[in-house]
């Protein structure tokens, strides 16, 4: 007998799932076709020391499913290739007091609530017989040795790697009342998370029924009705949505205590949560917010509910461990986008050098527009096509004056022309960014940025201030202009009141290259603290929210 068993046993296909509690999962083998399901579980579960009348006992309580059907009688016959879940307590002889910490929000004679840390599983499991949350309690609260099963004074669960709020019964009468609260849907709990991207709704309900996974047991998902589904429904509120969608904090209110229930839902309408790699929010090993999204991102933020013996109404908020905050503000960190505009001859182009010399990649609308007038450039053809060889010689680069000239003579070709090379600029302008994502300021020149309406594509606009007659000395010495093409190039921008108004920062390079290059580490210094004000506005607004 002893022999069949093993051999019964290790042709068993066996899952086992901590997460949900002492679920196992079996696959019905060749040689224990035509067994009693009784028997069956009993030889499966053989070295759980689990005797046959208590298994008995666990199909007659609905806790055996036979391919997604309740199953209450024993004597069913199992075939080859059955599905069979069972929950069912263990043994408890392994069930000895840990020394370990435990974290206490509130305790009387009858019950304790605690703020359960990360990675700590709530109670025994196969997997998992030992190092657990119940084994914690035990030894700081010894009165729950009193209590049979497997899952002392347990009347509700989070899976090992969500943290927060969990109530713990320590009396017999306390957990049945709690039990009976968490049944009846009594118990409010609410639960923070960071989800991949912002929800389409600031406010929703959802309710998908929720069952096992068809193919992979130790997931769930959106399940139909007949097919074993059983209904579930979240409740969510943004509470902060980054600006630029790569995070939303979520608040959502359960009303059903499905396993994995806000992780699937969430999953579901196309936000999984951050580090949720079983329902889609997994992060590669090379990015680098792998180290701060080790776990799904889900806190059990608040409960509130009626205390089992003194009637008295009970409300917790508990703030979620560091991870939240150092991973919101990782992902709300990104490139401050710093573009710098003036009049003809302000300085520019020497300001960006010298940003350029303190390591600051940089990028110039007029580099771009160089390019695209040089022969075979993409402006070149423009204007070959347009105009023959008027502006753009077969065997030579677009000739810039004789542009100049045509778009001073004519309103339709300077829009013309502008209607061509703005939008590649503006694309590569764009691209630039992107390519420098990962620094924590690049900066760009770009002359005409206010009069394009390009303003959505600049975090910070910094205007370089220079007097109207050293700028057309300036012109006149390094690019030979008079004062009429001055004033016709600046007839074509914006005043340089309203531009230098509509900075963010306004630089003067009205004196030497020595004084430009400390204003350049005056400007740099700006920059840092807008950034730190920036971090630290986030970081007070979610501890704000976190704390209730």
């Amino acid at each position: 007998m002893v022999k069949r068993k093993e051999k019964f046993f290790k042709m068993t296909n066996y899952i086992d799932d901590p997460e949900n509690g002492n679920t196992i999962t079996l696959t019905v083998s060749r040689d224990a076709h035509g067994t009693r399901l009784d028997q069956y579980l009993s030889d499966a579960l053989t070295e759980h020391s689990i005797s046959r009348e208590r298994i008995k006992k666990a199909i007659k309580e609905g806790n055996v499913l036979v391919n997604k059907g309740r199953c209450t009688k024993p004597n069913t016959r199992v075939s080859t290739g059955m599905q069979i879940e069972v929950d069912i307590d263990f043994d408890t002889s392994s069930l000895v007091p840990e020394d370990a910490p435990i974290t206490v929000l509130y305790k009387d004679q009858h019950l304790v609530v605690l703020n359960k840390q990360p990675g700590l599983t709530v109670h025994p499991c196969p997997s998992c017989p030992t190092g657990t949350l119940v084994h914690r309690v035990l030894h700081h609260f010894p009165e729950l040795a009193s209590m049979e099963g497997f899952r002392p004074g347990i009347v509700h669960r989070l899976d090992k790697d969500t943290s927060g709020i969990i109530v713990i019964a320590l009396t017999e009468t306390a957990r049945l009342a709690l039990s009976e609260a968490f049944a009846l849907r009594t118990m409010h709990k609410e639960y923070l998370a960071l989800t991949m991207g912002v929800p389409e709704h600031e406010t929703d309900t959802i309710e998908v029924p929720i069952g096992r996974h068809p193919s992979i047991k130790v997931k769930m998902a959106p399940v139909k009705p007949e097919q074993g589904g059983r209904p579930a429904h979240s409740d969510y509120r943004v509470l902060h949505a980054d600006s630029a969608a790569n995070y939303a904090l979520v608040a959502v209110r359960i009303h059903t205590g499905r396993t994995h229930q806000i992780r699937v839902h969430m999953s579901h309408i196309g936000h999984p949560l951050w580090g949720d790699s079983t329902y889609g929010g997994g992060v590669s090993e090379s990015s680098p917010f792998a180290p701060l999204a080790a776990r799904q991102m889900l806190h059990a933020w608040k409960i509130a509910f009626t205390h089992p013996v003194t009637g008295e109404e009970m409300q917790f908020t508990c703030p979620p461990p560091d991870d939240f905050m150092q991973l919101a503000t990782a992902l709300s960190a990104r490139t401050q986008r710093v573009v710098l505009t003036g009049m003809p001859g302000c300085g520019k182009s020497a300001l960006l050098s010298t940003l350029e010399e303190r390591g600051i990649p940089v990028w110039t609308a007029d580099g771009i527009v160089h390019s695209l007038y040089a022969m075979g450039g993409d402006g070149w053809h423009f204007l070959r096509g347009r105009y023959g060889d008027r502006f753009a010689p077969v065997d030579g680069p677009v000739d810039r004056s004789a542009l100049f000239e045509g778009m001073c003579e004519s309103v339709s070709i300077r829009r013309e022309v502008e209607a061509c090379i703005h939008p590649i600029v503006r694309h590569d302008l764009l691209a630039f960014w992107k390519t420098h994502a990962d620094k924590p300021v690049a900066a760009a020149e770009v002359p005409l940025i206010l009069e394009a309406g390009w303003q959505e594509d600049a975090d910070l606009l910094v205007g370089v201030n220079c007097p109207r007659e050293i700028r057309a000395a300036r012109l006149a010495e390094h690019r030979n202009w008079n004062d009429d093409m001055l004033a016709v190039m600046e007839s074509w921008q914006w005043s340089e009141k309203d531009k230098m108004g509509a900075c963010d920062i306004v630089v003067d390079n009205s004196g030497t290259r020595e004084a430009l290059s400390a204003n350049a580490d005056k400007l740099l210094e700006s920059l840092t603290r807008r950034r730190e004000d920036k971090r630290k506005a986030l970081q007070d607004r979610l501890t704000t929210i976190f704390q209730g």
